[in-house]
């Protein structure tokens, strides 16, 4: 008989008390910054010194409370999009849109060419690759929580399963954020700290993204296939059963109607669009730090909305609905590369489609506030999970044992060779995520070190620099500190170690290929390193 797995809380529990452990076997340290004066110009340089041990045993049980505390944005994004979605599926829009999106699937297919290459395999590739250049571009990671609703049940009703919904849009945003091309939150501050040109280099960089994307892209058709012949395959399937009775009771009949109170929202939300028009007439597009463009896209959006909206209104309420996600995901974009928005006003954002969704639905604030209550409730486990994740770096960084293991591993990797050193620093940076998942805070730490370092031994910057772009990304997709992974599971209703049994000989093959794209950065010439 097999032994039964425990559940994700008490893994995530157990892995607190190894944390724990930790800080009572590695001996306390700190990097602090030093600066000196070298012929008139100021330099600056990390520092180790040991400090005492502050070893972690009853704060197994506070790091609960703070991992809430400290991954309280999160966790207040996903109840607040979890209750948002709710009322959108009481409306029954997302089916009527799934409903609409299989049958176009099954027109499109007597087409020859797109038979043969199978058209749900290519929506797939190109829902991923989009995902894969928000990655990319603008480093996509707490965003994708909120499309895991969506793309989950889609690609149930395809005949995949949930990993597949999951790969759809976090792993796919996950290959592009280790490929970064302009991603400021990680290259921009790696190359920043390590004296190198802001997104010089990005011409190998775009070579390595094609190859990741490749790859990741690949090996997902690859496993979606071997599902949707065989659905049982799946490691997910009984887990699965949530999402295929909903597929299920989804395709009762639907009564489309609209309700005076959806024209209502119509021209509220108009005027309003209106105003934002008046007030940002124009948008500057941010590709990595920089404004690439400027573009009256609100504007736009606007003259849009009200052709588009009134179609659909003519249609149906359902499909208003639909144009109101829609409009939600586009102004994310927009907002996230236009105006730098985070999950505060994402979070925002989604909530407010919510309560309109609701109203044009006809129903009262008792019944919305009741809707969205029932979402809460629903996602409040993968709330908890990320709060529980949190308390594992809590640990660590209160153990002050997190630059204590930095400085031992990069002590570790002096004497090598070029491809030995850099192979090594890349291995430091995968071990370090597994516990630091903050890409900007990795490479405020680990950059001022290896930078330096990497001069003594004869290596380019930006090869050390590649080096903490590829283990920066890989690990993010099976490390149980990272409150996004947790919360995307979460929602998917994935048990995580059926994710980390799924997902690690994936992310194996993508730290092996990491390497394999290192090795040309200290063997050949190329430009920008």
């Amino acid at each position: 008989m097999l032994k039964k797995i425990p559940h994700t809380f008490v893994i995530i529990f157990y892995l607190l008390i190894i944390a724990a452990i930790l800080t009572w076997i590695i001996p306390g340290g700190k990097f602090e910054e030093k600066v000196s004066e070298v012929n008139g110009i100021q330099q600056k340089e990390m520092v180790f010194h040991y400090t005492e041990n502050v070893q972690q045993w009853w704060q197994i049980f506070s790091s609960f409370y703070k991992g809430f505390t400290r991954q309280s944005g999160i966790i207040v994004f996903i109840l607040m999009i979890g209750g948002a979605f709710w009322i959108v599926n009481s409306s029954r829009a997302i089916d009527a849109g799934i409903f609409s999106f299989i049958a176009f699937t099954k027109r499109i297919e007597r087409f020859r060419i797109l038979r043969v290459a199978g058209v749900h395999n290519i929506i797939l590739v190109l829902i991923m690759l989009m995902f894969s250049v928000f990655g990319a571009v603008f480093g996509m990671s707490e965003e994708t929580i909120a499309f895991i609703i969506i793309l989950v049940p889609l690609a149930v009703s395809m005949g995949y399963d949930s990993i597949t919904g999951v790969s759809m849009v976090f792993v796919a945003a996950g290959l592009g954020f280790a490929g970064a091309l302009l991603n400021p939150f990680t290259i921009g501050i790696a190359q920043g700290i390590s004296g190198l040109p802001l997104f010089s280099g990005i011409e190998y960089r775009l070579l390595c993204w094609t190859v990741i994307n490749l790859t990741g892209i690949l090996y997902i058709v690859r496993y979606a296939r071997k599902v949707k012949k065989n659905p049982k395959l799946s490691p997910v399937y009984t887990e699965d059963t949530y999402w295929r009775e909903r597929d299920r009771a989804s395709h009762e009949k639907i009564a489309y109607y609209t309700p005076v109170t959806a024209w209502y929202t119509w021209g509220i939300l108009l005027c309003a669009m209106t105003v934002f028009s008046v007030l940002q007439p124009v948008t500057g597009f941010k590709i990595g730090n920089s404004t690439a463009f400027r573009f009256p896209v609100i504007p736009l959006f606007t003259v849009l909305f009200l052709i588009l909206g009134f179609f659909a209104l003519r249609k149906s309420v359902h499909f208003f609905i639909l144009l109101l996600l829609g409009y939600t995901v586009l102004y994310l974009i927009v907002g996230v590369m236009g105006y730098s928005w985070y999950i505060m006003e994402i979070a925002t954002l989604f909530f407010a489609m919510g309560i309109f969704a609701g109203i044009a639905m006809k129903k009262t604030p008792d019944e919305i506030v009741k809707l969205f209550l029932d979402g809460v409730k629903d996602i409040l486990s993968a709330a908890l999970i990320v709060g529980l994740a949190g308390g594992i770096i809590v640990i660590l960084e209160d153990g002050q044992v997190v630059d204590t293991i930095l400085f031992m591993l990069s002590e570790g990797i002096k004497g090598f060779g070029k491809i030995a050193t850099i192979g090594f620093m890349y291995l430091i940076q995968n071990c370090i995520n597994l516990i630091l998942v903050s890409g900007s805070a990795k490479a405020a730490l680990t950059m001022p070190i290896f930078a330096p370092f990497s001069d003594l031994v004869g290596l380019s910057r930006q090869a050390t620099v590649l080096a903490y772009q590829f283990g920066d990304g890989f690990t993010n997709m099976i490390t149980p500190a990272s409150a996004v992974l947790m919360g995307v599971l979460g929602v998917a209703r994935i048990p995580y170690e059926k994710w980390f049994r799924w997902a690690l000989p994936f992310v194996l093959i993508l730290i092996l290929l990491g390497f394999l794209l290192l090795i040309p950065t200290v063997t050949m010439e190329l430009k920008g390193f």
